[in-house]
């Protein structure tokens, strides 16, 4: 079992801080979702005119980039051109880190036609796909905002060039939002799933979204089922820890999340 996390989850720390504390707590990778209070790290030094010694530093502690995690939202006709340079510009820190992944959203689909949004979004993926494969690298679709129920996503992927494209089962919100048993997920989407994206929660109707993230184990988000679902199916890729501390600044701090999160998944794998 190959764990990750995004660094939504640490927006407080720098990069070092990352790195060190992600060999410290048992991690096998990272996922970068901006550092400090820049999204797009592409846009830093460290990732840009020191690219090279921060490879080496990863390598160094042991660990691996599972995942890029961009912004891009695959439906946007105004902003195409500019998610067309993100893509590029990712896809070359992918062929650089020896990773395979960039992680896009399909995005809000307003008063469109589904369909008419749908149509949108194959034709930019076409472009975008073939950036990516210029230089080795997958673009992921997300289980998230207007894409998250599995007949939507599968629709897409059934019209996208496999190779440049996969899914990444962000296993929260299928189930808190839909109501999408793992299974049903698995059976729609799981011929494409490469990586998955985990977290859990617990309905709060007095919380604004509906619910509250908590520690992994302690929500009633279906997490062993998952899993196992997952492993039976013979997924080999990333479980990475999803931990919205960007968005959420409420919830628990990093250093007592990140570590909780190994343990239990680790136990979760000795119990399988």
């Amino acid at each position: 079992m190959k764990l990750s996390f995004t660094t939504l989850g640490c927006p407080e720390w720098d990069l070092d801080t990352i790195i060190r504390s992600a060999a410290e707590y048992g991690f096998d990778a990272i996922d970068f979702r901006g550092v400090g209070t820049e999204m797009n790290i592409y846009k830093l030094s460290a990732f840009s005119d020191s690219a090279q010694s921060t490879k080496k530093q990863i390598q160094a502690a042991g660990l691996r980039v599972s995942c890029f995690s961009s912004s891009v939202q695959l439906v946007s006709i105004e902003k195409f051109g500019d998610y067309l340079a993100e893509i590029e510009a990712y896809a070359k820190l992918c062929a650089l880190f020896g990773t395979r992944y960039i992680r896009v959203f399909g995005g809000k689909i307003g008063d469109r036609d589904r369909a008419e949004a749908l149509q949108a979004m194959v034709m930019h993926a076409e472009r975008m796909g073939k950036i990516a494969k210029e230089y080795g690298a997958k673009l992921l679709l997300e289980t998230h905002d207007d894409w998250t129920a599995c007949g939507e996503v599968k629709r897409f992927m059934e019209q996208v060039d496999t190779e440049a494209y996969g899914v990444l089962w962000d296993v929260h919100h299928p189930y808190r939002m839909l109501g999408e048993r793992p299974e049903t997920t698995w059976e729609a989407l799981g011929e494409w799933i490469d990586y998955v994206h985990v977290k859990d929660s617990l309905l709060t109707p007095d919380n604004p979204r509906g619910y509250q993230y908590c520690l992994l184990g302690e929500g009633d988000v279906p997490l062993r089922n998952i899993i196992e679902v997952l492993e039976r199916n013979g997924y080999n890729g990333y479980y990475t820890l999803e931990w919205e501390k960007k968005w959420h600044p409420d919830i628990e701090e990093p250093n007592v999340v990140f570590p909780h999160y190994v343990q239990k998944m680790r136990g979760m794998e000795q119990e399988l």
